[in-house]
């Protein structure tokens, strides 16, 4: 019996201690942001996938996860996938910022839109590229 009401404790607190989630309006752009959600928290750190930097902008509907004892630790996770490219097959990865996007397809393209601005060195099939000087 005491067992049991133990456990049952146990479990209260993990509920209590467990993530919760909301969506919000970005009001502070950058790294640092502010979000509207039934309030507004300011300086909330911004967390991507791996190798992906966001800064989300202001306006953007954002997802807030909320942790820690009392759910008082909060981050921005993502924003709502709004691609406006070429619609993506299951698997396919889409980068975009306003007219400007690059696709990783399946088949092993890769598409680019807009300007590309190279800085260092370009290689070609392992060959270091040598404009024409036709």
């Amino acid at each position: 019996m005491w067992m049991g009401r133990r456990m049952a404790g146990a479990a209260q607190l993990a509920r209590e201690e467990s993530a919760e989630a909301e969506v919000g309006m970005t009001t502070i752009g950058g790294g640092q942001a502010a979000v509207v959600t039934r309030g507004e928290d300011r300086a909330l750190p911004v967390y991507g996938p791996g190798g992906v930097v966001w800064s989300p902008r202001v306006g953007d509907a954002v997802l807030v996860i909320k942790g820690g004892c009392g759910r008082e630790e909060r981050c921005i996770a993502g924003t709502l996938m709004q691609w406006k490219g070429d619609g993506l097959e299951p698997g396919e990865v889409g980068l975009y910022n306003g007219d400007a996007s690059v696709i990783l397809r399946n088949s092993g393209t890769v598409e680019i839109r807009g300007t590309v601005d190279i800085q260092g060195d370009l290689s070609v099939n392992g060959v270091p590229y040598m404009p024409c000087m036709c």
